[in-house]
C-alpha cells in the first residue's frame, strides 16, 4: 500500500477526544504521524500529546501551539474539528446560543489556525483541514447558528488557500453529512428516519470515512489540492 508520507509529521487536531476527531487522531497515529490534540472535558485514548484547552480563547490556543512545537517538533498540519450544537428554531432561539456556536465553530477555528499559519508560511510547507458540514451548504431546520458558522468556514478556507498558496501551504474543507457519532445518537429515531430518506446511499456515514479523507488532505499526497470543499454525505448534497 502506498504511504501517505505522514511518518514523523506533527499534526494538531482540535476536538480530538471523541467522535470524528478521535478517529482522525487514531488514524493519523497509525499512519506514523505525531499527533497532538485538544479536548475540553476528558482525554481520549490515542495521540502523542493531549492538551485540555478551549478553542474560544486565542491565548489558550497560542499556548497550545507553542507547547506542541516544544514537545513534538515543528507543526506540519492542523485539523480544526472542534464544534458544538445548540439547536432551536430561529424564532425561538436565544442570542447566547448563537454567540456560543459562532464562538466555538467559527471563531474557534480562527483561534486554532491563527498561531499556526505564520509558522507554516515561514517553513514553506504544511496543510490545514477545516471540518465543516453539509448543513453549511444547504441549511437545516433548527440549526441557523450551526449553518452560519459552518458556511463561514467554507469561505474562510478558500481565502486562506489563496493567501497560503505562494508559501506552499494548503487549506481544504471536509463537509460531512450525517455521521454516526454521539451527536447523531441524541437525534430522535423518527427524525433519523426522515434524514435517511434524503440520503441516496441510504445510510449514515462512519467517522473513519471522514478520518481517511482528513488524512489524505493533510498529507503530501494531496499536494495539488487547496481551496477544495470535499463533500462526504452519501449524496445528500451534490
Amino acid at each position: 500500500m502506498a504511504s501517505l508520507e505522514l511518518e514523523g509529521k506533527v499534526v494538531l487536531v482540535t476536538g480530538g477526544n471523541k467522535g470524528i476527531g478521535a478517529e482522525v487522531v487514531a488514524l493519523l497515529e497509525d499512519l506514523g504521524a505525531k499527533v497532538a490534540y485538544v479536548y475540553r472535558s476528558e482525554p481520549g485514548e490515542h495521540g502523542s500529546l493531549a492538551i485540555q484547552a478551549d478553542v474560544t480563547s486565542l491565548d489558550e490556543m497560542t499556548r497550545v501551539v507553542d507547547r506542541v512545537e516544544d514537545e513534538l517538533g515543528p507543526l506540519y498540519s492542523v485539523v480544526a474539528n472542534a464544534g458544538i450544537t445548540r439547536d432551536s428554531l430561529f424564532v425561538k432561539s436565544e442570542v447566547d446560543d448563537w454567540d456560543e456556536v459562532l464562538r466555538t465553530n467559527l471563531t474557534g477555528v480562527y483561534n486554532t489556525v491563527r498561531p499556526v499559519m505564520p509558522k507554516l508560511n515561514e517553513r514553506g510547507e504544511g496543510s490545514m483541514v477545516l471540518i465543516s458540514s453539509v448543513v453549511g451548504q444547504q441549511g437545516n431546520m433548527g440549526q441557523a447558528n450551526y449553518a452560519a458558522a459552518k458556511a463561514g468556514l467554507n469561505g474562510f478556507a478558500k481565502t486562506l488557500a489563496q493567501e497560503g498558496a505562494r508559501f506552499n501551504v494548503r487549506t481544504n474543507v471536509i463537509a460531512p453529512g450525517f455521521i454516526e457519532t454521539n451527536m447523531l445518537a441524541h437525534v430522535p429515531d423518527k427524525v433519523k428516519e426522515k434524514i435517511l430518506s434524503t440520503v441516496p446511499l441510504g445510510r449514515f456515514g462512519k467517522p473513519e470515512e471522514i478520518a481517511w479523507a482528513a488524512a489524505y488532505l493533510v498529507s503530501p499526497q494531496a499536494s495539488f489540492i487547496t481551496g477544495a470543499v470535499l463533500n462526504i454525505n452519501g449524496g445528500r448534497y451534490m
